[in-house]
């Protein structure tokens, strides 16, 4: 294809294995320095600065300097939301790494995919936002707003809507989740359920992970606001 958007060039930069583990060492949201990434991706300082630079001048990551350090983080939500798409594919596709361990387990149950709640959990959330028909359809494209009682919902916990519609991100995208291969919430509203969900305490960030642990009573809430699915 001579016109229209590269994806040769997109899907080059997140194909290297080294430059895939530094993207996903960013998915938990959290500025790294070079040498974190280096380590993430077990590379060099000199191998990872060479990954670093070309992944910022193809626009998938911003830097930020604070003293003689400086910090990396993914440039968007939406490349969060590409990159957890890509998981997803790949794992819906059979292609997946041998690598396992004590941590997978607590990923797959809850985690953080940049901004929003990942995982069985967030799939939860999302497939109830449907069942009680609080998204919709927005436009012909196949995008998903709030219905008027999905408004009022969301208004009941707590959380202004008004702002999250006012934002240039989409208020509600589905995201394909990698570990459970069906769709959780991103968006502007994905973004505000994770940011009320710690501030009420439910849930909690495991410190250098994307792990997130959901408390008893942050449990027990979630389940009474977003119960499950009747079969």
């Amino acid at each position: 294809m001579k016109d229209g958007p590269d994806i040769a060039r997109i899907g080059t930069l997140i194909g290297d294995p080294a430059r895939a583990n530094i993207l996903n060492a960013l998915m938990s949201g959290k500025a790294l320095t070079a040498t974190e990434l280096a380590t993430e991706a077990g590379i060099t300082g000199q191998t990872a600065s060479s990954h670093l630079k070309k992944l910022m001048e193809g626009g998938l990551l911003t830097q930020a300097k604070q003293g003689r350090h400086r910090y990396f983080t993914l440039a968007g939500p939406e490349v969060g939301t590409m990159l957890e798409t890509v998981m997803g594919l790949a794992a819906q596709k059979g292609h997946l790494r041998t690598r396992t361990g004590p941590r997978d387990p607590a990923m797959r149950s809850a985690r953080v995919c940049y901004d929003h709640l990942a995982g069985d959990m967030a799939v939860r959330i999302f497939d109830s936002l449907q069942a009680r028909q609080f998204l919709a359809v927005s436009n012909d494209k196949g995008s998903l707003g709030l219905t008027d009682e999905g408004e009022g919902f969301i208004t009941s916990l707590g959380i202004d809507v008004a702002p999250l519609n006012a934002s240039r991100r989409p208020l509600c995208r589905a995201c394909l989740d990698w570990s459970e291969r069906r769709n959780h919430l991103a968006g502007s509203l994905g973004a505000a359920f994770l940011r009320h969900f710690q501030d009420q305490g439910w849930i909690s960030r495991h410190e250098n992970s994307r792990v997130i642990t959901i408390s008893p009573a942050g449990r027990t809430n979630l389940n009474k606001l977003f119960p499950p699915r009747e079969l």
